[in-house]
């Protein structure tokens, strides 16, 4: 049981001077650090899904006040117009079909949005109407008052978002990240956001990570930035804590344990 997200040298020593390890479990859904370890002569589980709740609601929040101008008004020293648009009604996109989307569709039922998926197995999600493909994520860009990032990191996926997919956006519409940094080219977001070609962002992950405070998107009035806090430890270890007894008891049955990787998807 690895809880710590980082030291993949050190796991990579304990493994190999224990070669009768026949399971790993990781702590979360992200495995970057360890994916060169992973192979099919353990199984290999990590955190999809554990902490899916947690996150999803951080991405409303961040939905809410960045659609809503909270991002605007709480920089504000001085008495602002109105601005801002409903999520009411809104068209939804979310890129990724795990347990955050899942979560997110869940939570998002009441504002009765019209909701796209973006997914790798494309099939039907209750509460979503419709579902694409990975390869057409563009085409769920256009039109979306709303993208939602909710996607494991991936050759495929890294800097899916440059100045090009946002250029396809809505000049209102918010990006909402709740997945990895490296999805976004940071330098094209901050350019498109300073000139108005998207309405704004909230991102609870960057790159790089820390941002530093120099960064310009501190400043900008139409980002909103959590410094990865889509689950905090203190909602992390009664979730984590309760996976790994599941995933134990499963094993000790020789039943199929939760959050499996697979080592040719790198996640």
């Amino acid at each position: 049981m690895w809880t710590t997200p980082r030291f993949a040298d050190e796991l990579e020593a304990v493994l190999a001077g224990n070669e009768q390890i026949a399971w790993v479990q990781l702590p979360y859904a992200g495995i970057e650090p360890f994916v060169h370890l992973v192979d099919d002569h353990r199984t290999w589980t990590c955190g999809k899904g554990i902490f899916a709740e947690p996150v999803a609601e951080l991405a409303l929040t961040l939905a809410l006040a960045g659609m809503r101008g909270l991002g605007t008004y709480v920089k504000s020293t001085t008495w602002l117009g109105e601005s801002g648009r409903n999520l009411i009604g809104a068209r939804v996109t979310i890129l990724g079909g795990g347990g955050i989307a899942g979560a997110l569709v869940r939570m998002l039922k009441p504002f009765n949005c019209h909701i796209t998926v973006v997914r790798n197995r494309v099939e039907e999600m209750e509460g979503v109407d419709q579902v694409l493909a990975a390869d057409r994520y563009v085409d769920a860009l256009a039109g979306a008052d709303l993208v939602v990032l909710a996607l494991p990191l991936t050759a495929d996926t890294e800097e899916m978002i440059s100045l090009t997919e946002l250029e396809m956006m809505e000049s209102h519409a918010w990006i909402v990240n709740v997945a990895r940094g490296k999805h976004i080219v940071t330098d094209d977001l901050v350019w498109a956001l300073q000139n108005g070609v998207i309405g704004g962002a909230g991102l609870d992950v960057t790159h790089p990570e820390p941002l530093p405070d120099d960064h310009p998107l501190w400043t900008l009035p139409n980002c909103i930035i959590t410094p990865h806090v889509g689950a905090t430890i203190e909602m992390e270890e009664p979730l984590l804590a309760d996976r790994i007894t599941t995933n134990i008891r499963r094993f000790g049955k020789d039943k199929k344990l939760h959050g499996v990787v697979y080592p040719d998807l790198g996640y």
